[in-house]
């Protein structure tokens, strides 16, 4: 697996990839019926940078990384995960979580938080306890799951600068 910054040539991969997540309704809190244009400027365009996961040539995923808040807020980082439905399963999302803490650090935040993680996502809450997030939230209700109706949502934290 390989993860390098992603041109903007690269959404061409991405947003099959987006688009199917999305229309699901089951993990991201963007609109279901979301315009290409749109997807770009959210996913390539907001963030500080965005990456891309492939083996031998193929988009396996793909993150970007962005400050959670501004000013005093702004040694915290969010990212944003997607992997491809073909790719499951097969390590791509850690990779992917383990890189964006080492471009975290990089890039000088002192820590990382997820704001909106769906509770019913419970492949993704474990990976991300399993790598070290704590849940230090939950919001009741605060998501409109396509399938099961409102469910929770949890903000995740990891502390990344070990020198604190």
């Amino acid at each position: 697996m390989n993860i390098e910054i992603a041109t903007e040539q690269d959404f061409d991969d991405i947003w099959p990839v987006f688009r199917e997540i999305v229309r699901a309704g089951e993990t991201y809190a963007f609109p279901r019926d979301i315009e290409r244009q749109q997807a770009f400027e959210l996913w390539m365009k907001t963030p500080r940078q965005t990456y891309i996961c492939r083996e031998q040539g193929s988009m396996l995923g793909t993150y970007y990384i962005k400050s959670n808040q501004m000013g005093p807020g702004s040694h915290v980082s969010n990212c944003g995960y997607m992997v491809s439905p073909a790719a499951r399963g097969k390590g791509v999302a850690t990779n992917m979580c383990e890189h964006s803490q080492i471009m975290a650090r990089q890039f000088g935040y002192k820590a990382m938080q997820f704001n909106s993680v769906v509770s019913t996502n419970m492949i993704a809450v474990n990976l991300w306890h399993r790598l070290g997030f704590e849940t230090v939230g939950r919001l009741p209700k605060a998501y409109c799951h396509a399938r099961l109706g409102y469910v929770d949502t949890l903000v995740m934290y990891k502390w990344l600068d070990s020198n604190d």
